[in-house]
């Protein structure tokens, strides 16, 4: 285990639901291609921790956030019809669907329903 992950279940007291390590790179914008996924849980929440070879497509590795809402074609329309755009997506994958969104502004974020991912 990375010293990185055991540092951060340590700090968490968190504890590992799920590691993949080979997940569908589909996920991640690389299709045809795996990366390692872990799945965690502790005081502050879940986790997902993706690793990659570091060299993802646009606009993957640009968002600065997540946001979990409970019906993502609704939060999606919305977005979009407030000027928002869908650079990926909507993607159905591992534990539920998502999608990242350029807000006016710049503001980059992935958006995924109520599932852990």
């Amino acid at each position: 285990m990375s010293s990185f992950l055991k540092a951060y279940l340590t700090f968490t007291h968190g504890q590992v639901l799920e590691d993949d390590k080979t997940a569908d790179g589909a996920e991640i914008g690389m299709p045809n291609t795996t990366y390692r996924r872990i799945l965690l849980t502790g005081l502050f929440g879940n986790t997902v921790v993706m690793a990659s070879n570091g060299h993802l497509p646009y606009p993957f590795g640009r968002e600065y956030s997540g946001i979990t809402v409970p019906d993502l074609k609704s939060t999606v329309a919305k977005a979009t019809a407030a000027g928002a755009t869908i650079l990926w997506g909507l993607f159905s994958g591992h534990g539920g669907d998502s999608a990242i969104v350029s807000f006016p502004g710049g503001f980059v974020t992935e958006i995924h329903d109520g599932t852990i991912r």
